[in-house]
């Protein structure tokens, strides 16, 4: 029973409660620790203190301005990288297909413009006649470069990514999306020149 009160032997104890000059001086300057006259204050910690500026409520108008610059900085990385829906390897092939050519659908907008101006009751029946063929003309136009771009995708998702689980007619609609968008209006941002092999 006594040996259960037994004190521990000197060597355990001393290797136990040795201690470090490094550990007392830390252990030393608690919260509430002032150092000598003389010796410099050290700095307190500035993790648990809070930043006057950063609790400091907003004017108006600083929110205005700061959701202004926030939009204007979402907006340009949609722009750079696109979102969720032009992410993956053969969106990007698709996109550079599209971007290295002259695409007839660039113009299809001005071109439908200019038709819904010419085909007014007021234009002359001539006017009108043109603008109808013009019409006709950018829709042929669209089709067939809409076929030959969904052609090339279809060649190279084929050779470059065989085991692709992504659906091709997916691919051709956002191709054919892309190539009726003008080129400074496109996002993500073009990636290639025109004329660049893809």
């Amino acid at each position: 029973m006594l040996s259960l009160f037994r004190r521990k032997s000197a060597t355990v104890d001393d290797a136990a409660t040795e201690v470090t000059p490094e550990e007392t001086s830390t252990s030393a300057r608690s919260r509430g620790y002032t150092p000598a006259k003389g010796r410099e204050t050290p700095k307190r910690p500035t993790a648990n203190r809070r930043v006057a500026a950063a609790t400091k409520p907003l004017s108006k108008d600083e929110a205005k301005e700061r959701r202004r610059r926030l939009r204007a900085e979402a907006a340009e990385e949609f722009r750079r990288e696109g979102g969720p829906r032009d992410r993956g390897p053969e969106r990007l092939l698709a996109r550079n297909v599209v971007d290295s050519r002259r695409t007839v659908g660039t113009w299809f907008f001005g071109g439908a413009l200019v038709v819904l101006i010419g085909s007014s009751a007021a234009m002359p029946p001539i006017v009108r006649l043109v603008s109808n063929l013009l019409w006709a003309a950018l829709a042929v136009g669209v089709a067939i470069d809409s076929v030959l771009i969904s052609r090339k995708i279809k060649k190279l998702v084929r050779e470059r990514f065989p085991n692709t689980g992504q659906r091709l007619g997916s691919l051709y609609l956002y191709a054919i999306m892309r190539s009726i968008t003008f080129r400074k209006m496109r996002a993500p941002a073009p990636r290639v020149n025109l004329g660049d092999p893809v």
